[in-house]
């Protein structure tokens, strides 16, 4: 049974690589030869010179960049108080708040597509990054998780530091968040992938190159109407995702002990 188990696992792990690795394939040859595996093919890089050319690729990695980089920043500030209230503070409707925030756990959000760019649109944020990340900023998981890992935090380590007259804000930043940190890495790793990758909000709420993230203008540079190339758009396709590959080979190890101590499996 266990040789069985393990086949499978090296089927499902060849079945999960095929794409990208077709996708390497395509990039490193010509045009003609992307279909043709032949193991002699000669390799070259104008693949990428012409995805890069073919779109403001540079635009489109700061505009992703800048994104993440806000979303997560509100999501460490905001999931962190909620969390350490909803752990360590007792007050009215805790329970009812904390009811609501598991619910939103259960709306895709896809079908708050509407609503949020009604919202957006009242804010004048309409293709805008703010209006792209506005409604990811409060996280409900992140609020979840941040909250399960105070409560398992002993409390004689605040009343410790509540005698050496730390306020409550500096318990949370001396003690609750250092001892928080697999965590605030594992957070970050769903958060920052998701967002990176995230596709269909951002193509309801831009409309101009200056605020498109890399999903919504390789999905545009690859479009039909503009020609199919596959070696161009795997070129493409590899420069969209290689900062998230290279962040988890060069980390892996601390991503994996991340998720391992805070308990994601």
């Amino acid at each position: 049974m266990g040789r069985l188990e393990k086949t499978a696992a090296w089927l499902l792990g060849a079945l999960w690589l095929a794409p990208l690795a077709y996708a390497f394939w395509a990039a490193f040859h010509p045009a003609a030869l992307a279909t043709h595996f032949e193991p002699l093919a000669p390799l070259t890089l104008d693949n990428f010179a012409k995805a890069w050319t073919y779109a403001p690729f540079a635009r489109h990695f700061v505009n992703t960049v800048i994104l993440v980089t806000m979303v997560l920043a509100a999501q460490l500030v905001l999931c962190t108080l909620a969390g350490f209230a909803f752990a360590r503070f007792e007050f009215a409707g805790r329970s009812i708040a904390f009811a609501l925030v598991l619910v939103q756990l259960m709306v895709m959000p896809e079908v708050l597509i509407v609503e949020n760019y009604r919202t957006m649109a009242k804010l004048g944020l309409v293709d805008t990054i703010t209006g792209i990340g506005l409604p990811y900023m409060a996280s409900a998981f992140g609020i979840f998780l941040l909250r399960q890992t105070f409560k398992t935090l002993p409390r004689e380590l605040e009343d410790a530091a509540r005698v050496e007259g730390c306020s409550m804000m500096g318990v949370l930043w001396r003690v609750y968040v250092p001892l928080a940190r697999p965590t605030y890495l594992a957070y970050g790793l769903v958060s920052v992938s998701y967002h990176w990758n995230n596709f269909l909000w951002p193509l309801v709420i831009t409309n101009s190159v200056n605020t498109r993230p890399l999903t919504v203008g390789l999905a545009i540079f690859g479009a039909p109407e503009s020609g199919v190339d596959w070696a161009v758009i795997s070129a493409g396709t590899l420069m969209a995702v290689a900062p998230l590959l290279v962040a988890f080979l060069l980390f892996q190890r601390q991503f994996m002990q991340s998720f391992m101590q805070a308990g994601i499996k």
